[in-house]
């Protein structure tokens, strides 16, 4: 049985996403994202000298500190940071700026369900934003599981409170990557087929985690099409307002 959303949209329809960059005059990169009515700002600050904790002289350090909307960082908001953390270690090219720390401050401005995705987004376009070098962008999308077996795609806050089991995936988008020639593979498949972060809540078999990634896959190719337009559009713009 299909489970009919509140907001009328399809299983496997997005919600509207917009992002912005430059939003912020102190960061070295910053960008606001929103993902239907979750909201995230993220500002990065770097490369900078590494402190001894950081050092390291074969390749940069990645910082990120998750601020909720209110209150303090509970155990959730710890994950999130560590998962954040390790998915932005993957797309930088930390061999470029060794010793170096590069800091991602990530606000929560409002929080309606599909929350980390909407964080990798924004963190991506700020980094983007900095200069720093990326081997590829992250492309990340929710899934959640109802009782009847349907997976439902960029679920809102309601819905995942609702939920059976909840996923979120992570895929490299490369067709920018700055890696040379050939080298964009992993065990001779494209790295733009790999998972580079997968996160799962609540209780799935293993095809159901399967049928998860399959849709979201799917889902991925017009998703980066939109994160690249907008990258590109304000980038041209950026140029046209410097000339």
């Amino acid at each position: 049985m299909e489970v009919e959303r509140k907001d009328g949209r399809g299983a496997n329809q997005l919600r509207p996403m917009d992002h912005s960059r430059n939003v912020l005059n102190r960061a070295h990169g910053s960008a606001n994202c929103s993902h239907g009515g979750t909201r995230v700002l993220a500002a990065v600050f770097g490369p900078k000298a590494g402190t001894k904790k950081n050092e390291n002289p074969e390749k940069a350090c990645i910082e990120v500190v998750w601020k909720p909307k209110t209150g303090q960082i509970g155990k959730p908001e710890k994950e999130f940071e560590m998962i954040l953390k390790r998915t932005l270690q993957n797309i930088c090219i930390l061999t470029v700026n060794p010793n170096t720390t590069t800091s991602i401050i990530v606000q929560v401005v409002h929080d309606d369900g599909s929350l980390l995705p909407c964080a990798i987004h924004a963190a991506c376009a700020a980094l983007v934003d900095a200069g720093i070098p990326l081997k590829y962008l992250a492309v990340a999308i929710s899934c959640c599981l109802t009782d009847s077996g349907q997976i439902l795609l960029d679920p809102d806050k309601l819905e995942e409170q609702k939920m059976k089991a909840f996923v979120c995936l992570a895929f490299p988008c490369s067709v920018h990557s700055v890696l040379p020639e050939g080298s964009a593979t992993a065990g001779g498949e494209p790295v733009a087929h790999g998972l580079i972060t997968s996160l799962t809540q609540g209780v799935m078999t293993v095809d159901d985690y399967f049928r998860c990634l399959a849709q979201g896959r799917a889902a991925i190719t017009p998703l980066s099409n939109i994160l690249k337009k907008k990258l590109q559009s304000q980038s041209a713009n950026n140029q046209s307002i410097a000339g």
